[in-house]
């Protein structure tokens, strides 16, 4: 089994802008084309709806919307986050109102958008997570589909992102049963991501997400007791990011994929972080809920670093941190 090819890297352009032209930030992954390379997390960004009052979402790269599951779920009792150094961990157990309604009553919003919408899919087996990616094949404004194989917040949430077969068993699954882009996120909770990786890689992904979030805990000491009712959550924010700048690093080097880098993003600089080191796109998470228009900040930084720096295209930046046996 072999790795596909790197689509949307943006290789070939390492030429600096001679004119005042604007940068052009256009990215496509896995077929997907979109206007620049900011995209918004899932399960930080709702559906959609609730930041329409604070910018136009059409100037998003792309739109990933909370996990959908086969069944709505109520999540798992608060409190559900919990602030920390640099990030927060959070609780949340994968909290939505299942397939069927988010199909008749959050999906037709997208319609009315130019941006492309990944719809973020999780499953208790692998037979769900096949059955989930059927129902959402051909169906008007959904570009592609994002495997939640790494939520550490519920039964089972990371078994498939931890294991290299279960993750080629689940990709295939998925890859076999949908003709959508199929991109799995994953876990840092490994001992080497790129093990998990190539897994995705043979199965027939067509881009890779990374990283979604660290298990930690937080303890109060005055009642001795972890602060969150299941003792345990996913650590995201700043704290994390040197890790997930690393791991997009890593595995930029061992499978010839598109990776969209996630993991503390919180300005600019930050966003170019992670494509320097290989990715072709991110995605703002945490940082949504402290600012709504976070995702419009990076992307703002994005552009001025480009024009900072004389390049005229995304694709000057892409890679260019890796070893040179390491570029696509």
């Amino acid at each position: 089994m072999t790795s596909k090819k790197r689509k949307g890297s943006g290789k070939d352009q390492g030429r600096r802008r001679s004119s005042s032209k604007r940068p052009n930030l256009a990215v496509t992954i896995a077929g997907i084309a979109m206007k620049n390379p900011v995209m918004t997390a899932s399960g930080t960004f709702g559906y959609g709806t609730e930041f329409t009052r604070f910018f136009d979402l059409n100037a998003l790269g792309a739109i990933i919307v909370k996990t959908v599951t086969m069944h709505s779920r109520q999540g798992n009792p608060p409190p559900r986050i919990v602030e920390t150094p640099g990030g927060m961990l959070n609780s949340i157990g994968l909290q939505n109102v299942g397939i069927d309604a988010f199909l008749r009553h959050k999906l037709p919003f997208f319609r009315s958008l130019t941006t492309p919408l990944l719809v973020n899919i999780a499953g208790k087996s692998v037979e769900e997570f096949a059955t989930l990616a059927k129902r959402l094949t051909d169906v008007e404004g959904v570009a592609g589909i994002e495997l939640n194989i790494s939520c550490p917040n519920v039964a089972g949430g990371l078994d498939f992102g931890t294991d290299p077969t279960l993750t080629y068993e689940v990709v295939r699954a998925v890859r076999q049963a949908t003709s959508l882009p199929v991109i799995p996120k994953l876990s840092p909770n490994v001992a080497d991501i790129t093990v998990i990786a190539r897994a995705a890689a043979d199965a027939g992904a067509d881009a890779l997400s990374l990283i979604n979030t660290i298990v930690g805990m937080a303890i109060d000491g005055r009642t001795r007791r972890p602060k969150l009712p299941g003792a345990t959550g996913g650590l995201s924010g700043p704290a994390i990011r040197p890790i997930a700048v690393r791991m997009v690093w890593e595995v930029a080097r061992a499978v010839k994929l598109p990776l969209i880098g996630i993991g503390g993003i919180m300005t600019g600089n930050d966003a170019i972080e992670f494509l320097l080191a290989g990715a072709s796109a991110v995605q703002v998470g945490t940082a949504n809920f402290l600012d709504p228009l976070a995702s419009m900040n990076v992307l703002a930084g994005v552009e001025a670093y480009l024009t900072r720096h004389g390049f005229d295209s995304l694709g000057s930046v892409i890679g260019a941190a890796l070893p040179r046996e390491g570029k696509a």
